[in-house]
Parts: C-alpha cells; sequence; structure tokens
C-alpha cells in the first residue's frame, strides 16, 4: 500500500494557526488605528462643547449647540460599537513582557472602564434627553425613539449621572494618556508608536 496517499501536506497558514508559538501582531490595524484617534478627537469635541455650552443662557443657539453635542456623542456611540466588533474579531497586540503583572491587569481594566464609559455616556444622554422631553433627532434627520417617557425626577437624576460618567471618563483618559507617555519616556517601549505609528519607537 503506497502511504503516500495518507500524507498530503497540511495547509501552512493551517498549521501557522495551530502552532501556539504563532506570531502575535506588533501593532494595531489600520482601522484600529483611525477609529482610536476618531474616538478621541470627537470625544474632546463634545467634552469641550458640553462644558461651553452648560452655563449659556436658553436661546436657539443654546438648543443648536445641544443639538450638535447630542449628534456627536450619537456618532461616538456608533464608532465605538464598531471598534468592539473590530477588536473582538482581530486580535490586538500583546502588552511588553517587561511589564509588571500588576500593570498589565491595571491596563486591561482601565481599557475595559474606558470602553465601558464610552458606551454607558452617550446611553445616559439618551435616556436623559427623554425623559427630560427632548427627542434626539440625529442631525436633524433621524429621529431616535425616546427610551424613557418625560419624568423631571429621572430627568434631574440622569442629568447627574450622565456628568459623573462624563467626569470619571475625563479622569481615566487624563490617566491613559499619562500612562502612554510614561511608556515612550521612562519604560522605553514601545506601546506609543503602536498606535501612534509617526512617532519612532525609542
Amino acid at each position: 500500500m503506497n502511504i503516500d496517499m495518507y500524507s498530503a501536506p497540511i495547509a501552512p497558514h493551517y498549521l501557522e494557526w495551530c502552532s501556539p508559538m504563532r506570531q502575535q501582531p506588533t501593532s494595531y490595524t489600520r482601522t484600529a488605528i483611525s477609529l482610536h484617534w476618531l474616538i478621541a478627537v470627537a470625544l474632546w469635541a463634545t467634552f469641550s462643547l458640553g462644558l461651553y455650552m452648560h452655563d449659556l443662557p436658553l436661546s436657539p443657539e443654546k438648543l443648536k449647540l445641544y443639538s450638535w453635542h447630542k449628534w456627536v456623542g450619537v456618532t461616538i456611540f456608533l464608532w465605538v460599537v464598531f471598534r468592539l466588533i473590530w477588536r473582538l474579531t482581530h486580535h490586538p497586540p500583546e502588552l511588553p513582557i517587561t511589564m509588571a503583572p500588576w500593570a498589565r491587569k491595571a491596563a486591561n481594566l482601565v481599557h475595559g472602564m474606558l470602553y465601558f464609559l464610552m458606551v454607558a455616556i452617550p446611553i445616559s444622554g439618551w435616556l436623559m434627553s427623554s425623559a427630560d422631553g427632548f427627542q434626539v433627532v440625529y442631525f436633524g434627520v433621524l429621529p431616535l425613539p425616546d427610551l424613557l417617557s418625560k419624568n423631571k425626577e429621572w430627568g434631574d437624576a440622569l442629568t447627574t449621572l450622565h456628568k459623573g460618567l462624563n467626569l470619571t471618563l475625563a479622569i481615566l483618559v487624563l490617566g491613559h494618556v499619562a500612562a502612554a507617555l510614561k511608556h515612550y519616556f521612562v519604560d522605553r517601549d514601545d506601546i506609543l508608536s503602536r498606535m501612534l505609528p509617526l512617532v519612532r519607537k525609542p
């Protein structure tokens, strides 16, 4: 019996996938990088707009700014959902082996909290707008369904929640930026250059 017929070569990509030594990606995909910076800029814009418009007297201009704020919030929510799907289907690069175990856990915790807040904040704003009796009309064209009936008590509570979540996100983002700079200037690893290809590896 010719045993060669039973020893057909296995596809190289199958062996690579099954191998425990399969090479991990060393940087994020272009899609992940683009989403990261789009969301970062949008967060800065909507946070700044929220601070600016908060103390303005009631006027058509203020209502227009609130509409812009909501549109950016909905856009961020959609981008974050897409980014989560992308992350689940595209393995991110591993953290540097030089990081201490507690630092790895802290990094993963902060990333998880950032994703949670970037989803929770737009939803809390949508709920708040519904409770206040103002329907969200995306870009003035697509009306979104109200998630709650008009209710002043709920509106006040959700306003407080929305502010608290935003403050928490701002603190975490500042910590996230500080940690990235520490990795570049102190630890001298490639954490920052993975997400910012224009920056050379230290």
